[in-house]
């Protein structure tokens, strides 16, 4: 048994595929499936179930891989101690980032890490919250960047920022005039969401739970629409399709100026305004966190990671240590 061989096996498990996993591998599928084989061979053990189409585990294989995980990480470790014997923050950091936080705050966060740790590259990965934490916990990524509430899978967190909503109306619908518009005056309006997958969807349903039923005759709904991202769900706002929650970060700095002198023939056509909790209480907000494995040994390029974060400029959210 080799770890090479081990590799393999966690591999296939991840894809679902041989021909995928030999490409993730750098080796030629042949090469692969031997490899798997003998190790099936010496174990004396079926670890997949393999169709014209899929590939399954078996239900002894998926012990035995989550252990081949187990060794890989512990392998890994042992490399990363030499390292953290000459510089704790050599090497790069495997960082994921969920869609919505990505675009607003990776600018400001790469140049700090570029500052301030040179020698630990942050290696980027953008992905729904759902495929975040797999990819934690087969070890492909290191960190991510991510809001609650998502599932208790064992992770280290430490908590970023909280984050207040804000609703994006075009600028000239009836609610543009207003300083500031409640839960209760949205749901008379179009809502445009982003699709499946992306959490900050759930977070808009939790402010405003009647667009959950996407009827267009549900009671206090006219209809919903889906877009692919918060940039694309803006386009639609000013082109009059309806109204969306957005997060702070992502409002652009010059929508928030009222006031400024703007260039000629320039315009904007979405406005940004707070969002007031109906019953008197905070008006909403999402607590980005910080994760990583438990068993992840890089403890000094963590707590970098948060330096540089919190280095950042992070307008209109509330830090917090």
């Amino acid at each position: 048994m080799t770890l090479t061989e081990l590799k393999y096996i966690v591999a296939v498990a991840r894809e679902k595929h041989f021909g995928r996993a030999a490409e993730a591998c750098f080796v030629s599928q042949p090469t692969l499936s031997v490899a798997i084989k003998k190790l099936e061979e010496e174990l004396d053990v079926k670890l997949f179930e393999r169709s014209a189409n899929e590939v399954a585990v078996t239900s002894l294989g998926e012990e035995i891989i989550r252990q081949a995980q187990s060794v890989l990480e512990q392998a890994a470790n042992i490399k990363e101690i030499a390292k953290r014997g000459k510089d704790p923050l050599a090497g790069p950091l495997k960082l994921g980032v969920i869609y919505t936080i990505g675009p607003y705050l990776l600018p400001s966060l790469v140049r700090q890490a570029i500052s301030r740790t040179p020698q630990m590259p942050l290696m980027l990965q953008e992905n729904f919250t759902v495929k975040l934490l797999e990819m934690l916990r087969t070890g492909e990524i290191d960190c991510a960047i991510m809001a609650e509430p998502f599932p208790d899978t064992g992770l280290a967190t430490a908590p970023l920022y909280d984050e207040p909503f804000m609703a994006a109306v075009p600028s000239n619908h009836s609610l543009a005039a207003l300083k500031e518009v409640s839960a209760d005056a949205l749901k008379n309006e179009t809502m445009l969401l982003l699709g499946n997958g992306h959490c900050f969807r759930d977070h808009v349903l939790e402010v405003c739970p009647e667009f959950a039923r996407f009827s267009s005759n549900a009671e206090g709904i006219q209809k919903s629409f889906e877009g692919s991202s918060l940039e694309t769900i803006k386009h639609m706002v000013a082109a009059g399709m309806g109204v969306t929650l957005v997060p702070r970060l992502s409002v652009p700095k010059e929508a928030l100026n009222t006031q400024a002198k703007r260039k000629k023939n320039e315009e904007t056509y979405v406005r940004y305004l707070p969002i007031t909790d109906d019953k008197g209480g905070e008006p909403p907000t999402r607590r980005v966190v910080l994760a990583w494995r438990r068993s992840f040994t890089r403890y000094e390029a963590i707590a970098a990671l948060r330096n540089a974060i919190y280095a950042c400029e992070l307008p209109g959210v509330t830090r917090l240590s």
